[in-house]
């Protein structure tokens, strides 16, 4: 006949062979015991001689979550996740099978899909106060633009008040026009800005055109013309001229280095071009000069300068001017002074 242990889990059992220090079998608790896993992990934390405190300080986890899940209430344990690693835990701590006690709380509470996740039992959300403070001055903030945008709009529409001239002085216009008439003088010239200057006329033109187009037959004749005009005592103010006076640079200089000059300087009043010739007729340098260009000559021999308006050109010895060029081609050796004849001294007697 089997014995009858009622409640009593633990049954220690001594016979009397075991007066002697043969140790006695114990069984330990697994995962398997009792009417679910909740009956289970109590058995062998009941084994262990552990708490429910112990147990809740060494996993972490809440002291009435440990006895909730012991006897499986679920109404005051969290979202099945949640339990679901507390067991994982409890199991570990106890040395059990962690992966079976998953198991058999899975058969026991079956999942249920339109369960929704519960949030820890006892959290509060808390809210930090300083995110109102900073919204309530955002918004102050904000209000005061606003009303600043609001004053500035209505100050500037208002109008002044319109002007109205007194009723005296409106008669007094109409009367003074009505029967005085206002005598309008003779139309002013017009103003110097908005005259039209003369035309510019290239020179020469005149000539070309008069001669077919030819501008040997041009020179000719402008050459013919201005020694009548030498002959008649006629002086073109733009052809008068200092002798002697120093030479100052306007513009670029070409040529020669000062150490390789035959000391010749053609100096540009107006823009021309200049075409410098060896003495076998082939070009030595052919440049278009503008206005206060100077060309320096080389001291080679037999060069000859070729221009369209000699007029346009000074000439320069040594610094100072002597002239300006007379015929379209000159030669450079003919630019140089001659040298002033020696003055006999009389002897005295």
């Amino acid at each position: 006949m089997p014995l009858d242990t009622g409640n009593v889990r633990r049954l220690h059992l001594v016979a009397d062979a075991d007066a002697d220090d043969t140790p006695v079998a114990v069984h330990h608790p697994s995962i398997d015991e009792g009417a679910d896993v909740g009956m289970a992990l109590k058995a062998a934390r009941e084994f262990r001689g552990l708490t429910t405190q112990d147990v809740a300080d060494a996993t972490r986890i809440r002291q009435s979550y440990i006895e909730a899940l012991e006897d499986l209430r679920f109404e005051d344990l969290p979202s099945r996740p949640f339990t679901i690693g507390y067991v994982r835990a409890y199991a570990g701590l106890l040395g059990l099978d962690a992966e079976g006690a998953v198991a058999r709380f899975k058969n026991d509470a079956p999942d249920n899909d339109a369960a929704e996740l519960r949030a820890p039992v006892g959290v509060r959300r808390e809210r930090d106060p300083r995110l109102a403070l900073i919204f309530a001055g955002g918004l102050l903030v904000v209000g005061a633009i606003l009303l600043w945008n609001v004053a500035q709009r209505a100050i500037t529409k208002e109008e002044p008040p319109a002007q109205v001239a007194p009723a005296a002085a409106g008669v007094q216009v109409q009367t003074h026009a009505s029967n005085n008439q206002v005598a309008l003088g003779a139309p002013l010239p017009a103003p110097v800005e908005s005259t039209t200057p003369e035309p510019y006329k290239t020179p020469g033109l005149d000539d070309a055109a008069a001669n077919g187009g030819s501008v040997d037959a041009a020179k000719i004749t402008a050459k013919a013309r201005a020694e009548a005009d030498a002959k008649a005592g006629v002086v073109d103010p733009a052809n008068q001229f200092v002798v002697g006076s120093q030479f100052k640079p306007k513009g670029q200089m070409l040529g020669a280095t000062p150490q390789e000059a035959s000391g010749v300087l053609i100096q540009a009043r107006k823009a021309g071009a200049l075409t410098v010739r060896r003495a076998d007729g082939t070009i030595h340098m052919t440049r278009w000069l503008s206005t206060g260009d100077a060309y320096r000559a080389p001291a080679t021999p037999g060069l000859i300068l070729d221009v369209v308006e000699p007029n346009l050109f000074d000439v320069y010895y040594q610094g100072r001017l002597t002239g300006r060029l007379t015929s379209n081609q000159t030669a450079v050796s003919k630019l140089v002074p001659a040298a002033p004849a020696p003055v006999a001294v009389a002897p005295k007697p």
